[in-house]
């Protein structure tokens, strides 16, 4: 659908070209021409902002391109936080309407209770590395912190690539660093495969916190699915995922590293309170509600 000659072939088909994702293998030229396409065929162009930062790209130069392309371009901007927004206005003059994120946990799971136990249990799910994850030096810190507390335990999840030799992702030194971690009785590695929903809301709510270890990024899926679930995350400072929803916020970032201590008070105090902030069904679904008028109304003033 990024491609011309797709446009060409099936611009009767739709009225309006909504981008979100998936544009990442697309350099400048190849947006610039799929532009054109939209407007030699007539079709308004509406494009979410959902990363001003791609998480899957350590060096900002290439997603900052296609910005550069995409949101000038476009006829209606969106994203999901003021933040968000204030840097888009800043940065390319372009005003963008400020929608939240809907529900990623479908309605019945939303009321689902969450188990009753002991501990007190902290995760750091660090899936198959993604470029913008910083593993390690939050791990540390979580092992100390967690250390401190009487009640406390700390979980390790990667997927099997992270160990497989033949994969791109394999990280042999991490991986080595986990296990000794682990044989110290500092916390528990959790080596699997991708989590289908199910399995992944299940696990979200065995945690009580859970530690985002992103050192770049804008908004995040992940947050949304624990706010959810009533399962609290310590966030970075590095985007604006505390704008997104309510959480713990600590400073990590690409430009200035980790810092240490406020992990360590986000932790604490997510110890301390214990019961986070949980999605309300109904306002979940007025949410979802209002978020249908909203685009409704906007792709109605476009056309």
């Amino acid at each position: 659908m990024l491609d011309p000659g797709w446009v060409s072939a099936h611009h009767e088909d739709f009225d309006i070209f909504h981008l979100h994702f998936g544009f990442d293998a697309q350099s400048p030229p190849q947006l610039s021409a799929l532009v054109d396409a939209l407007r030699r065929r007539g079709k308004p162009l509406v494009y979410t902002v959902h990363d001003l930062r791609n998480p899957h790209q350590p060096d900002p130069a290439t997603h900052d391109a296609a910005l550069d392309v995409v949101i000038p371009a476009a006829d209606h901007l969106v994203t999901l936080t003021a933040g968000a927004a204030e840097r888009i206005r800043s940065r390319w003059n372009r005003t963008a309407t400020v929608l939240p994120h809907p529900h990623v946990v479908e309605l019945p799971g939303l009321t689902r209770p969450r188990p009753t136990r002991d501990r007190f249990r902290v995760g750091v799910h660090a899936k198959s590395l993604r470029p913008n994850m910083s593993v390690l030096p939050v791990v540390n810190v979580l092992a100390e912190t967690v250390a401190e507390l009487a009640d406390a335990e700390l979980q390790v999840n990667l997927h099997h690539e992270v160990a497989n030799p033949a994969s791109p992702a394999y990280a042999p030194q991490l991986f080595a660093a986990l296990e000794e971690l682990a044989q110290h009785g500092r916390l528990t590695l959790t080596v699997h495969d991708y989590f289908d929903d199910e399995q992944l809301w299940s696990y979200l709510q065995s945690l009580d916190l859970s530690v985002l270890p992103y050192q770049f990024g804008t908004h995040s899926g992940w947050l949304e699915a624990c706010h959810d679930l009533g399962t609290a995350v310590a966030a970075p400072d590095c985007g604006f995922y505390a704008q997104q929803r309510p959480c713990l916020s600590y400073g990590h970032s690409q430009e200035y590293g980790l810092d240490e201590d406020s992990l360590r008070r986000a932790v604490l105090r997510a110890h301390k309170e214990r019961a986070a902030p949980r999605a309300d069904v109904k306002q979940r679904i007025r949410e979802r509600d209002e978020l249908a008028a909203a685009h409704r109304a906007l792709y109605a003033s476009i056309l």
